[in-house]
């Protein structure tokens, strides 16, 4: 039967639990539920309408339209994969940086790349950097940024004793400033300022316990690194936010911190312990801080993707962060029933905005991904979400309506190890690690897209599938 006939557009029939995040744990004929894929909800009026890149378990990097048609895309994938502003590559169009040769570390507990570089349009290799790293393997992994000096910062892996931790190896965090003929010119390396993350004696206490008990444990995990960019408090003389220093997060231990690019040196930081603050219980189910805003910053746990909002953009030189809520910190740290999206005043560190579930009129725990996702304000003002876990994008506006959603139809077969995503290769999955908007003149001209509104499902009204 082609269930197309039934319901418009595609639809994935997946062991997903909708609104937790939970990825089941069994194959792909355990226990199914049918959602529907693709665009689900599209108001062109009100959307920041362009294209959206993102690197999917199907091992693909695919670049859709707001309607979810596929209008390009790579035989790779990236992490993340982005296509590069035009300023950044003298002009030309649809230059995307993506793995390019297969992961390593899949035994070792998590993924990174062996070789990573810069594609063209028409997928031409114009840049790599790998075979120059030390060990001859990039092990890039969770991010990367092109600078306006024609070079490449780069988050890599490094295993080591990290001093006042630990003396056997570790999995540390490293970063690098390529050139354009791979050389590096800058390093930096996370536990060599291990005493400049506010971690209190009683949390390096049960930290090293936690890496003792471990072999090669990953004890600080960052997922994100920007270059902070130019912004107002910097223009006002706050050094701390020069546009070269580098801003990072560390997933498992709950900070994020702003580095000093000359020195080295932290010195801008938020977490990993954060002030009490009173709640209001919403439901059975749910403790939720709301409330008026502005208000001190509560407890952040296993946040993705913060970043300063660049200039031109609402909300410029605040800080946006994907707060999963996920398990993290040492000690591990009370959660919240749902993810937030946190929009940060980083000189009073005061929430001034911040985006969930129940702001769209749902419970809280209807937006939730206890890994993974990035959220990224737009030029009208709304805000572009990827609820990774269970591969969902959306756009919101201020007031939290949503006026676009998307999920992602292409998954991993059974029995692919590279991409399933705890490492069981009978899960199957659509989560996506990083979403990204892209406006539509990054791309050559002649690239299709269409606006066509899309209304919400009537999720009371679909008919379900027959019995197998």
């Amino acid at each position: 039967m082609d269930w197309k006939k039934i319901v418009p557009n595609k639809f994935l029939v997946l062991p997903l639990v909708i609104g937790v995040g939970l990825i089941g744990a069994g194959p792909l004929s355990a226990s199914p539920r049918i959602f529907k894929t693709g665009t689900t909800i599209y108001d062109p009026t009100k959307a920041y309408n362009s294209y959206v890149i993102f690197s999917a378990p199907d091992g693909k990097t695919h670049l859709i339209d707001l309607d979810g048609n596929e209008v390009h895309s790579w035989p790779h994938v990236g992490f993340p994969a982005g296509l590069l502003d035009p300023k950044l590559t003298g002009g030309q169009l649809g230059h995307v940086l993506l793995q390019l040769k297969n992961g390593v570390g899949r035994e070792r507990g998590f993924f990174s790349n062996r070789v990573f570089g810069e594609l063209d349009w028409d997928g031409k290799t114009v840049w790599e950097w790998g075979e120059q790293a030390p060990g001859g393997i990039a092990d890039q992994h969770h991010d990367w940024a092109r600078l306006p000096n024609g070079n490449t910062l780069i988050l890599s892996n490094v295993t080591h004793p990290v001093k006042g931790l630990v003396k056997a190896p570790v999995h540390d965090q490293v970063f690098y400033e390529v050139t354009p003929d791979g050389k590096i010119v800058w390093t930096w390396v996370a536990g060599d300022h291990l005493d400049e993350f506010g971690f209190t004696p009683s949390d390096l206490n049960y930290l090293r316990e936690v890496v003792k008990r471990g072999k090669n444990v990953e004890y600080l995990h960052f997922n994100n690194m920007k270059p902070v960019g130019p912004n107002h408090w910097f223009d006002k003389g706050d050094q701390r936010f020069n546009p070269d220093n580098v801003i990072t997060d560390s997933r498992n231990a709950n900070f994020i911190i702003i580095i000093d690019k000359k020195t080295g040196k932290v010195v801008w930081r938020l977490g990993p312990d954060f002030p009490r603050v009173k709640v209001k219980v919403t439901s059975q189910f749910v403790d939720n801080p709301q409330g008026q805003l502005p208000r001190p910053v509560d407890q952040i746990s296993g946040q993705h993707d913060a970043q300063i909002i660049p200039e031109g953009l609402p909300g410029a030189g605040d800080l946006l962060v994907f707060d999963n809520q996920g398990s993290a910190g040492y000690p591990p740290v009370s959660q919240l029933g749902g993810s937030r999206v946190l929009e940060i005043n980083p000189v009073t560190k005061e929430i001034v905005w911040q985006y969930t579930g129940e702001d769209s009129g749902r419970t809280a725990w209807t937006f939730r991904s206890h890994f993974v996702s990035d959220a990224r304000r737009l030029p009208n003002g709304n805000t572009f979400i990827d609820e990774g876990s269970d591969g969902r994008f959306f756009q919101i506006t201020p007031a939290g309506q949503i006026v676009w959603e998307y999920v992602n139809p292409y998954v991993n077969q059974p029995g692919d190890k590279e991409w399933a995503p705890t490492g069981n290769a009978q899960v199957v999955s659509n989560y996506v690690y990083r979403a990204i908007p892209v406006p539509y003149d990054w791309v050559p001209a002649g690239t299709p897209h269409s606006e066509n509104p899309v209304a919400e499902p009537n999720i009371f009204n679909l008919t379900p599938a027959p019995a197998q």
